[in-house]
């Protein structure tokens, strides 16, 4: 097994056979991968990440993209912007910054499971439906009708059985299981697992959509299982990515720091607002052209009765050698609040990636305004910086009502 330890956005050079070339370009674009041949060698590439960070496993190669902000920190950000649990202080994955995202994810998954399940596994009652030889819970009357009309047994029946094979433990085994599949590279991260997975023993191994996973409602006979049915979803959803070509096969756990810095940032700007998802949207499609055949999909979105008085766009890039804004997320935001008929918008860029001024638009009345939120430090922090953009998101929504009025 070949290791390539990677950093967001850092190119590092490493030596791949032709076939371990091959299976990495395979997902490149999957996993935002570069790979560049080095001049004069033969079998040296520079390999260089884009925004997926996380670790996969493609044939006989072990790939671990490290965030820049650092595992605890990405995955309190993740927990936030799911709005899985309430966080009970600033670091609750306190773990080495060397280990492997899955490998803390692991780490913090055990740890959880241990919790809740001091408490004992928690039952719950399923419907199951069977034939059986006497009586047990009500008979389906149709069933035994249509499948057996005149026999009196076996008989139809439908219960309720109380059991610990139900939804919430089935969501930690599987997210157990799926991150087990993966060469974890800690030994306690995997005894740990192995831990969990016997405890679920009697527990269905189910597979679970990403993009639907089920939900959990709350109560004091399950509220102890919150944390670890938090880590099983977030397990799950960022462990979608698997594939197989032939006899190469790829799994792994991956994030997309785009996505997650959108998410992250709608969350936090609703809830410092105190506006629902129906007020502050994102990515609600608007009409581009007269005519309806281009739309658009902002990242926010401000809507009063149907009206539209604030637009923003998230970017979450690497714009370290260049820090000038890129014209073609100017021109982006150009055309969202064109396509609105707003005097402007808001790009929100993370702390450190562009310089942040006002693009005044010539031959136009717009302007288009440039913040930065910083991501270091702990969530509150964070969270605290968050209350500057919603000023601003205020500002430019009391800027399009003025317009609203004189119009």
């Amino acid at each position: 097994m070949l290791h390539i330890d990677l950093r967001e956005y850092q190119g590092t050079e490493h030596t791949l056979t032709m076939a371990q070339r091959d299976a990495l370009l395979g997902d490149a674009k999957k996993l935002k991968l570069a790979i560049e041949p080095i001049a004069g060698t033969g079998s040296r590439y520079l390999v260089t990440p884009g925004s997926t960070v996380g670790a996969v496993e493609i044939g006989d190669v072990s790939v671990r993209i490290q965030p820049k902000i650092g595992i605890p920190h990405l995955l309190s950000l993740a927990c936030y912007a799911m709005r899985l649990f309430k966080l009970q202080h600033d670091n609750p994955f306190n773990f080495k910054e060397d280990e492997a995202l899955p490998d803390v994810l692991a780490l913090a998954l055990a740890a959880a499971a241990r919790t809740a399940f001091a408490h004992g596994l928690l039952h719950g009652y399923r419907v199951e439906e069977d034939t059986l030889q006497t009586v047990r819970g009500r008979i389906r009357i149709d069933d035994q009708i249509r499948q057996r009309p005149g026999f009196m047994l076996p008989i139809d029946v439908r219960y309720d059985e109380f059991t610990d094979d139900i939804i919430e433990n089935r969501l930690v085994k599987t997210a157990a299981a799926q991150l087990s599949r993966m060469r974890l590279r800690s030994r306690d991260a995997r005894a740990g697992l192995s831990w969990v997975i016997g405890m679920l023993e009697q527990v269905a191994l189910v597979e679970f959509s990403t993009s639907d996973l089920p939900e959990t409602h709350f109560t004091r006979l399950n509220e102890h299982y919150r944390e670890v049915l938090a880590l099983a979803h977030l397990i799950l959803r960022y462990s979608a990515f698997s594939s197989a070509r032939g006899a190469v096969r790829a799994s792994g756990f991956l994030v997309n720091m785009n996505d997650l810095f959108q998410e992250f940032l709608t969350v936090a700007l609703r809830e410092t607002l105190g506006v629902s998802s129906n007020t502050l949207r994102s990515e609600r499609e608007v009409e581009f052209d007269k005519d309806g055949r281009a739309r658009l999909k902002p990242d926010l979105s401000w809507w009063d009765d149907g009206i539209c008085t604030f637009v923003g766009d998230a970017k979450y890039k690497n714009l370290t050698d260049n820090r000038s804004v890129p014209s073609a997320d100017l021109y982006q935001l150009l055309a969202y609040a064109t396509a609105l008929n707003l005097p402007g918008g808001l790009l929100i860029y993370a702390q450190g990636e562009a310089d942040t001024w006002p693009y005044r638009v010539k031959h136009t009345s717009k302007c288009l305004e440039v913040v930065a939120l910083d991501l270091s430090g702990s969530l509150n922090a964070v969270l605290s910086r968050t209350k500057a953009i919603a000023s601003k998101v205020q500002e430019l929504r009391a800027d399009a009502r003025r317009g609203l009025i004189a119009a």
